[in-house]
């Protein structure tokens, strides 16, 4: 009994032992899983650094070769943007190397991590594991030992793959470490690379300046030569071929001869030559402005000529018209009647201006003759001169006219004005007032006549303008205001003859 309580026991603690050693194997699984999944990613950043590192590589290849070239005196264009390049390049390998550092960084932390939690963890559980399965061997053996056992060295072979990895990554790191030695060594370096160039561009600058402010001193001693060969004049052309073969000393020699003989003349103006041909080209220049200048006057002339002529034409056309519609008009209002309108001027007699009043035919012909062009400025006013009885002896102007004849002239006038130049409508206020009961139904009838083409508003106390009305308005004043009222022909009629009654 004791025996068999011994084995219960033993079985107890080997079925604990299992569950252990169970837990045990699901942390490693667990923890085997980890490692791949930080594994992949390490992969990849390696790749990328190796990526890297084979492009820095391509750029240093090329920057040995363009460092083997000769610096040219002075920079171009294209050698300033490849040294702007360059930095810019430098700027990207100095980012590169700090990603690199940080890289490694993270993975030496990782690699400082799993060494630790191996060495502290996974090894004492593992010699522990051990330790009980031989304990397992020596007492009982089983399926569930065997299957244990098995995968125990699965994995202890997973822990050496992690193992060997890890060395892996370690020589990686240590191949990036290296690398990264390097990049920084070319870094330097073309970082003096650019500070030399810096120096030759700062050179070639200062050279530059110096050989600008030569050609600057070079150009005004130019100027100054070409105006002292100015100021000698105009030379022939043979002074040039003649001179060519001779050496510079020979030169100076005959100069000294020539200035010797100018001293001579030295009283004679040098520029007579050139001062008359500048005069001759400008005095051609004057002379074609003055020719632009008069042709253009003759035009201007001519316009106006043309311009002055239509004005006196209009206006002794309209003069016509109107002269001849105020003679047809007044013979209407006064049967047997005569009125002309005269054409005022200020420089003529009066036997000119009776000419004018006539037709204007003997004076056109006058004017004409004393002018090519005749001219309006001598046109002052327009006169009327009216009979009502028809005799020529009997001619009147109007400051000899009663106020009523005034009256009847002045509508003449407006009517035959309204003839040869309509308004829409007219207004007239009390024109029959001081008109007799003839030339009042005279006026009506006239107003009849024209109402054809325009509207005539008239107000009246007569009643010989109601009858040819077609509209009659009443007006009123009550309570201090004016009222207008539509009304019919007889309430104006009795209005007028109530007006008439009472006035």
């Amino acid at each position: 009994m004791n025996q068999m309580q011994q084995i219960e026991t033993q079985q107890r603690k080997f079925k604990a032992s299992r569950d252990s050693i169970l837990s045990e194997m699901k942390m490693l699984k667990e923890k085997r899983q980890q490692s791949e999944k930080t594994y992949m990613p390490k992969q990849r950043s390696l790749q990328s650094l190796e990526a890297s590192l084979h492009a820095m590589e391509s750029t240093r290849e090329s920057l040995k070769a363009e460092l083997g070239t000769d610096l040219l005196s002075q920079l171009t264009l294209e050698d300033q943007r490849r040294v702007d390049d360059l930095n810019d390049e430098i700027r990207q390998l100095q980012q590169d190397n700090r990603q690199l550092l940080n890289e490694r960084i993270k993975l030496e932390g990782i690699m400082t991590r799993v060494e630790t939690y191996l060495n502290e963890n996974l090894r004492k559980r593992l010699d522990q594991v051990e330790q009980e399965l031989n304990e397992l061997r020596e007492t009982e053996g089983g399926t569930v030992l065997t299957a244990t056992t098995s995968e125990l060295d699965g994995i202890n072979k997973r822990v050496k793959d992690t193992l060997a990895r890890s060395e892996d990554l370690d020589v990686l790191v240590d191949k990036n470490e290296v690398e990264i030695k390097d990049h920084l060594k070319n870094m330097d370096r073309w970082k003096s690379v650019e500070k030399e160039q810096n120096d030759a561009i700062n050179h070639d600058t200062k050279e530059l300046e110096k050989m600008t402010n030569r050609q600057g001193m070079l150009l005004k001693k130019k100027e100054e030569c070409m105006k002292k060969i100015r100021e000698l004049g105009s030379l022939p052309q043979e002074a040039f071929e003649k001179y060519q073969t001779l050496t510079l000393k020979q030169l100076f020699r005959k100069l000294e001869q020539c200035n010797t003989e100018l001293k001579k003349y030295s009283h004679v103006n040098k520029k007579a030559l050139d001062q008359f041909v500048n005069f001759s080209e400008q005095k051609e220049k004057l002379i074609k402005r003055q020719e632009e200048l008069d042709r253009g006057h003759k035009s201007i002339m001519e316009l106006m000529n043309v311009l002055e002529l239509r004005k006196y034409e209009a206006i002794q056309l309209t003069f016509k018209q109107v002269s001849k519609n105020f003679s047809e008009v007044f013979q209407r209002l006064v049967p047997g009647g005569k009125a002309t309108l005269v054409m005022k001027k200020g420089d003529a007699e009066g036997s000119q201006s009776q000419d004018e009043s006539e037709g204007g035919a003997d004076g056109e012909k006058g004017s004409g003759s004393q002018s090519s062009v005749p001219s309006v400025d001598h046109f002052t006013g327009v006169g009327i001169r009216v009979s009502f009885t028809g005799k020529q002896g009997e001619m009147r102007e109007m400051q000899q006219l009663s106020g009523g004849q005034k009256s009847l002239v002045a509508l003449a006038l407006i009517f035959a004005i309204q003839k040869c130049d309509p308004a829409p409508f007219y207004l007239f206020d009390e024109i029959d007032q001081a008109l007799d009961a003839q030339h009042r139904k005279a006026v009506s009838d006239m107003i009849v006549t024209l109402a054809g083409h325009a509207q005539f508003i008239t107000t009246t106390f007569r009643p010989e303008l109601l009858e040819s009305a077609d509209k009659f308005y009443g007006v009123k004043f009550r309570n201090k205001v004016s009222h207008i009222d539509v009304i019919s022909a007889e309430q104006a009629k009795d209005f007028v003859e109530d007006d008439t009654t009472h006035g």
